[in-house]
């Protein structure tokens, strides 16, 4: 099967995400045969490196034998059960080992980012329910936040190309002043800049407590926001507005969670050292490089607090949420094998040299019309000043002819590259990144 045929099957039978399918008979979708380590390879042979892992899943790089192996296991003893009265090995592992990590138990399973948003919505509404506070319906977010797109995470998030059309259907939210750090007036540091917001966030909550359900944020990082990057004293002061008014705070991990800004949940970043997840945050919502980017796979994790809240007689006040394939045995024991790799090979410690190197590489970047240069761990971005409304477009198109896999959210062009990847391959990146850039302008 070469680059043609599959090309024209796929148009004629899937209809793919986040596109506007006709914009392909100008510029045809990419057919990927394989994939190794950083590399994806197309049914011609050409390659590309995957800077953004595959948005945003791949951790471990492509036909990891590791992950690999762990699935083929699991295949042979259990393929799938129910989780509806029956459990099993790799989802009471996974669920531990997440639990000892995050400092917040019993897991709750689904398959994608946005069904976990679903889920820790639901959960803080019917907790308040449960607890004789009914009113508490109603939810916040920050501005430009992104956490999915299925009906309630939608409501929470706040990118208008998604949201607006479906607005008819939306339940309705606030969204609070994002404290991306370039936002900021002249002069104001990014801490001080965040410590207004937290600010503003603290007089909204304190006028609308009695209606507020719960903050939901993504920690470190609005990712769908163009890489919007802000300090984590936010964080801290979230939580201390909302254990004042009782008002939860949802951590929104998916993009961010795993490794990504530096420790292995953003939100461990909001205090000291040795600061934990149930620290800051009453739900976590996982997903994305939880399996190594292998197998589809989320979960929502909460105090004992909330957990107990549901437990009782009542079928009514439990927590009736399903999916056909919560906990699946094989996406459970890719999970595994990722956390398995997480510690074996000191992941989130040798994470802090790549981004180290990564950072060096990019100061390349500075002779074109940029600003805002930036990273957090291993999330790495700058904004192009450039008044082409096509850029984004124009930077992805050229970008695969250079073999390139980049994916700009507007004039911000970014990196989100597997760990795996080695010091020839971020120079390759960076060097043709630059290279890339300097034909569109």
């Amino acid at each position: 099967m070469n680059n043609q045929e599959l090309l024209k099957r796929s148009m004629q039978s899937v209809w793919h995400p986040c596109t506007q399918m006709k914009q392909h008979e100008s510029f045809p979708l990419t057919p990927i045969q394989r994939g190794e380590g950083v590399w994806l390879y197309d049914a011609d042979g050409k390659k590309y490196l995957d800077t953004v892992s595959s948005w945003w899943v791949n951790l471990f790089g492509h036909n990891n034998p590791r992950i690999k192996d762990a699935i083929k296991q699991q295949l042979d003893t259990l393929e799938h059960v129910m989780l509806a009265g029956f459990t099993h090995e790799p989802v009471v592992a996974l669920s531990e080992q997440l639990a000892t990590l995050t400092g917040l138990g019993h897991a709750f399973y689904a398959s994608d980012g946005a069904s976990a948003t679903e889920i820790a919505l639901k959960m803080s509404f019917h907790y308040w329910r449960n607890v004789g506070l009914p009113n508490k319906t109603k939810f916040i977010s920050l501005q430009n936040s992104y956490h999915g797109e299925t009906l309630g995470a939608l409501a929470v998030t706040d990118v208008a190309i998604f949201k607006d059309t479906y607005a008819p259907l939306l339940m309705q939210s606030a969204q609070m002043p994002s404290p991306d750090f370039r936002l900021a007036e002249a002069g104001e540091s990014a801490a001080d800049y965040a410590l207004r917001c937290a600010l503003q966030l603290e007089q909204y909550v304190a006028q609308h407590h009695t209606e507020l359900a719960a903050f939901i944020i993504e920690p470190l990082v609005q990712c769908a926001a163009g890489m919007a990057m802000y300090h984590p004293v936010y964080l801290a002061k979230a939580r201390e507005t909302c254990s004042k008014y009782q008002v939860h705070l949802i951590a929104d991990e998916i993009a961010v969670g795993f490794g990504r800004t530096g420790s292995m949940f953003a939100t461990e970043q909001a205090a000291s050292e040795g600061c934990k997840v149930s620290d800051i945050a009453d739900f976590v919502c996982l997903s994305k490089g939880i399996t190594g980017g292998y197998l589809p796979l989320s979960a929502v994790l909460t105090t004992d607090n909330i957990y107990q809240a549901f437990y009782d007689q009542s079928t009514a006040r439990g927590f009736l949420h399903s999916h056909s394939y919560t906990g699946n045995p094989l996406a459970c024991s890719a999970a595994l094998a990722t956390l398995a790799i997480f510690k074996s090979d000191h992941v989130v410690q040798k994470n802090l040299a790549q981004s180290a190197l990564i950072v060096q590489e990019m100061q390349v970047l500075t002779d074109l019309p940029i600003q805002h240069m930036r990273h957090q761990g291993m999330i790495f971005a700058f904004d192009v000043v450039t008044g082409n409304h096509q850029f984004a477009k124009q930077c992805y198109q050229l970008a695969m002819q250079h073999g390139l896999l980049l994916r700009p959210i507007g004039n911000t062009v970014y990196y989100m590259p597997p760990y795996t990847i080695d010091a020839d391959e971020i120079a390759l990146m960076v060097q043709n990144t630059h290279q890339v850039i300097k034909q569109i302008l």
